[in-house]
């Protein structure tokens, strides 16, 4: 349940256990055999159920309710003897209790919403019950986006997890050359998917986070990067991709253990959110410590590039492909680019350009001081292996 239906929900439980003079009010979801208690009201310091708790399905009012084996509406559990078998009713106490079923716009039934009285209520009527439905409706409205949500965020999981069981994903490395030598300093490591359904590695990286999946996947992908890598020049970096909230799991050590840290760069990108930069400064101190070196990934591409650059201090800046596509002919990204490149050679920065694709885009990126390029115009991504042959063919 999403933070902001949690909070609007347990403000109603409040406002039907105020409005009815009940002691507790709860929502409990039904889950095959148990109910998940969503969210409780309680007048008491210790009440006998919390948000959380789980508790057999059989047991208590609710599945009784719902069927119809008691009535939705008991001003005195004493007038109605099924309850004497309800071992809460003698425990809690429950002297008053007031049920309805939650029904979703499908017809489903979610759970029920509840309240009830430590002594008898005897007047509870109709009017308590009508505002009860009333409010379950407007819980079952409240929770459909949420639900939905939490469906769609269970078949991702699934295609994500297939994923991953079938190999995924594959790796391929991009050389990064040097714009005055054309020597390849460094192969950035990419992603590729081929479980169906067909989408860009962007894509199912999306996927993996909405389903909770997203260090697991980029720790595993970086994993496997630089387990290949160990075969390509040993002079060169390897460069990885890791969002600020897996950096932030504190699980980068395994990583460094597979490589040389001196010739490992961590790509940020431009578009991962950062709540808190003093955090992620220490998240990457002793991987940086260890001579790991940090880049900004995509920059240009939005705002949150300065802040990231400013706040961060990489090693590296690399433009993104809108920045460099065209620059030759671009007067507006040839002052860009000329503008951060300035900025790089003011503070010992290295400075990559993404996506270069032409012989004349090379030519004015080299001629603005632009360090190293990056795109098809040196090579198509590759596995390590084929890298490897090239360089026995000489």
């Amino acid at each position: 349940m999403s933070a902001p239906v949690a909070s609007n929900i347990n403000l109603i439980l409040d406002t039907i256990r105020t409005q009815m003079n009940m002691d507790v009010a709860f929502l409990a979801e039904f889950s095959d055999a148990v109910r998940i208690f969503q969210g409780v009201s309680s007048l008491v310091e210790n009440p006998p159920i919390r948000a959380g708790d789980i508790h057999p399905i059989g047991a208590g009012y609710c599945r009784k309710v719902v069927e119809g084996a008691l009535p939705q509406l008991i001003p005195n559990t004493a007038d109605v003897p099924a309850t004497a078998e309800i071992p809460e009713t003698a425990e809690v106490p429950i002297g008053a209790h007031l049920s309805v079923p939650l029904k979703l716009e499908d017809g489903q039934i979610y759970g029920t919403l509840c309240c009830f009285a430590f002594t008898p209520r005897p007047d509870l009527g109709e009017t308590q019950l009508v505002l009860l439905r009333q409010l379950a409706d407007l819980m079952a409205r409240m929770l459909a986006g949420d639900i939905s949500a939490q469906k769609k965020r269970r078949r991702t999981r699934k295609l994500v997890e297939a994923a991953i069981a079938a190999g995924d994903p594959a790796i391929v490395f991009q050389p990064i050359v040097n714009l005055r030598t054309r020597a390849i300093t460094g192969f950035e490591a990419l992603s590729r998917f081929a479980s169906e359904p067909p989408r860009s590695p962007d894509k199912w990286f999306a996927d993996a986070e909405l389903a909770g999946l997203g260090s697991r996947l980029e720790l595993l992908a970086a994993e496997r990067a630089l387990t290949q890598g160990r075969t390509l020049p040993a002079d060169c970096s390897i460069n990885i991709n890791l969002s600020p909230k897996t950096i932030l799991t504190g699980n980068l050590q395994p990583l460094l253990a597979l490589v040389d840290p001196a010739s490992l760069v961590i790509e940020i990108t431009e578009h991962a959110a950062v709540d808190d930069y003093a955090e992620l400064q220490t998240a990457l101190k002793s991987a940086r410590a260890q001579g790991v070196r940090i880049a900004i990934d995509d920059a240009g591409a939005g705002y949150a590039s300065l802040h990231h650059i400013l706040k961060l201090q990489p090693d590296i800046i690399k433009f993104d492909t809108s920045l460099t596509r065209d620059i030759d002919t671009d007067p507006l990204r040839i002052a860009m680019i000329s503008a951060l490149t300035e900025y790089a050679r003011r503070t010992g920065t290295v400075v990559v350009a993404e996506g270069v694709e032409t012989a004349e885009e090379e030519t004015t990126l080299r001629d603005l001081g632009v360090d190293k390029g990056q795109g098809y115009l040196f090579s198509k991504p590759k596995p390590a292996a084929e890298f490897v042959e090239q360089s026995k063919a000489g």
